[in-house]
């Protein structure tokens, strides 16, 4: 281990010259962490969790950690904090009976301190929850999941046989009350089908006549029979309107539903604040889908995290959507390309949208996007998300490279950091990150003044990624007679610090967190000369940069190391 000198001037000083370390030093060697921090940013939390990794991790504007979560299994994707305080989180729980990406069975609320307070499984050979939750006013839960349907089912439904596979995977939504455990509302899409492939079957019908139904045998964006049929990857909800947004990634359309109704209403026609019952009140981004348009009308390719922009922002009351841009390779500029678009829904002041008899849902396109000035270099193929923070600046996750960056109205980039996180912790600074190995679903940004950090310790820990010791070779000299090691480093149960004395001499070794904080006194008084070795148990220290202090008559010596969740 490779050692830093720091003069004898207490916790300050630790931390000036921790924040050297982590940011100065090794700036123009940087491959994750924070990349850049213009003044023009939105204040705020970055919350996240790496998709390989069992740890969600807050971040502050300049990238270091804030607050961490760990968790016995990877995320089911999303993680979000409640005004509560909590954190709303998926998790993945494996098995065998629904092998496909955005997979999690689990619905967790954690306290600040990382307690489980809550916890929901849905998931077993029948239906699983998957992708997205969303909390709603009343502190109930939306999830989106699957309900397993046979290939005679979905042959009896109007399914054409030679699409059936063994099984289909149509999405459905509930509502959980987290008091009481209980599911308290329910939309099935299986229950808004049409097909016009046998008069025999029921839901026989004209596809292009009735928009507001679901064809049973449209592909979508894959092109082929695929048991996930619909891949629901995000859920957003309008308390104004009551009403439901969901991004349908093999329709390539963003579907809005009636959230008004009661769960009888939901599987039929009518019913509900808009009369619709749980048919489609609007949907947009392929009129493929419903057969009122062609290729070239297509708007949406594959997209995430579609989502109301909140009152107060700008473009309140439009839609944001991180438009993935799988399959624009058909249209013009010839190459797949990401944008983040928002658009405006065709909707009238009591919330009822508006179609004529045999034309493609409006609007023919996006009020404002963002894409890469030279489009091929910005492509993220599957997940990734977007948000719109409150000075007009938008908050964009580029999943599969773990790239999240904020931009002005005009393109600039104000902001980037580079998850620096893969499936075995963090990784080293400097170091290449495989492509994949850090992906993230999407992320979410909260202000300084939300209520979930009221009366919670803010105070920065350092970064999450590890420095490597090449750092501590430009630093000053260390004092003679004294060598100081630590390992394993990284750790997250123990550490044994090894301090080595050419002569006896009264000595001071302690630990402090990111902060300055002094966390453990190791030792203080007289050691001999030789070989000296102490344990840190730091299995309930929060994840982050620490520093093994050794100070004596000769001078003071220091060394990094890192504390993984």
């Amino acid at each position: 281990m490779k050692k830093t000198h720091c003069p004898k001037t207490g916790p300050v000083r630790l931390v000036l010259t921790l924040a050297l370390l982590a940011g100065g030093l090794l700036a123009q060697h940087r491959t994750m962490g924070l990349m850049l921090h213009d003044s023009a940013v939105s204040d705020g939390y970055t919350l996240f969790a790496p998709m390989p990794y069992t740890v969600a991790y807050l971040i502050d504007n300049d990238g270091m950690l804030i607050n961490s979560w760990s968790d016995a299994r990877v995320p089911g994707t999303s993680v979000y904090l409640e005004e509560s305080g909590l954190l709303l989180r998926t998790s993945d729980l494996g098995g065998l009976n629904w092998p496909s990406g955005g997979r999690g069975g689990r619905v967790e609320l954690v306290n600040w301190e990382g307690e489980v307070t809550w916890t929901f499984d849905y998931s077993n050979p029948a239906h699983c929850q998957h992708h997205d939750v969303r909390s709603l006013p009343n502190g109930n839960i939306l999830m989106i999941a699957w309900e397993r349907k046979s290939s005679a089912e979905a042959i009896a439904a109007g399914r054409k046989p030679y699409l059936a596979p063994t099984f289909l995977w149509p999405d459905h939504v509930i509502e959980v009350n987290p008091a009481t455990s209980a599911i308290v509302w329910e939309w099935h899409a299986w229950d808004h089908l049409i097909q016009d492939f046998d008069p025999t079957k029921p839901n026989f019908g004209d596809p292009r006549a009735h928009p507001e139904l679901i064809d049973i045998n449209y592909l979508g964006t894959s092109g082929t029979p695929r048991n996930d049929w619909l891949h629901t990857n995000s859920i957003a909800y309008n308390s104004e309107l009551d009403q439901i947004l969901l991004s349908v990634h093999e329709f390539s359309e963003v579907w809005v539903i009636d959230h008004s109704t009661t769960t009888e209403e939901a599987r039929t026609h009518s019913g509900g604040r808009y009369g619709r019952g749980g048919d489609l009140l609007y949907r947009w981004g392929n009129p493929l889908a419903c057969r009122r348009g062609t290729q070239s009308d297509q708007k949406l390719f594959g997209m995430h995290d579609a989502q109301w922009i909140p009152a107060g922002l700008s473009g309140a009351g439009r839609i944001l959507v991180f438009n993935n841009g799988l399959g624009r390779e058909n249209q013009p500029p010839g190459f797949p390309y990401s944008s983040v678009d928002e658009f405006v829904l065709p909707m009238d002041s009591a919330g009822f949208y508006h179609l004529a008899p045999d034309s493609a849902f409006g609007p023919e396109g996006p009020v404002w996007r963002y894409c890469a000035p030279n489009l091929s270099e910005f492509y993220a193929a599957i997940i990734s998300g977007c948000q719109r923070m409150p000075n007009g600046n938008t908050l964009i996750c580029d999943g599969p490279a773990g790239d999240f960056f904020e931009v002005l109205a005009d393109g600039r980039k104000v902001w980037e950091y580079i998850n620096p996180v893969s499936r075995f912790g963090p990784m080293q600074q400097g170091e290449s990150i495989p492509p994949g190995a850090n992906s993230v679903f999407k992320i979410r940004r909260y202000p300084p003044d939300y209520p979930a950090f009221a009366g919670r310790n803010m105070t920065p820990r350092g970064p999450i990624e590890i420095y490597p010791q090449a750092v501590a070779e430009q630093e000053p000299a260390p004092a003679e007679g004294l060598r100081l090691r630590v390992g394993p480093n990284p750790t997250a149960r123990t550490a044994q610090v090894v301090l080595s004395l050419a002569a006896a001499a009264p000595v001071q070794l302690d630990i402090f967190n990111p902060a300055g904080q002094r966390v453990a006194g190791l030792a203080n008084g007289q050691l001999a000369a030789g070989r000296h070795e102490f344990t840190w148990t730091c299995s309930r220290a929060p994840a982050g940069t620490y520093l093994a202090v050794c100070r004596t008559a000769a001078g003071t010596q220091a060394t990094l190391l890192t504390v993984t969740r």
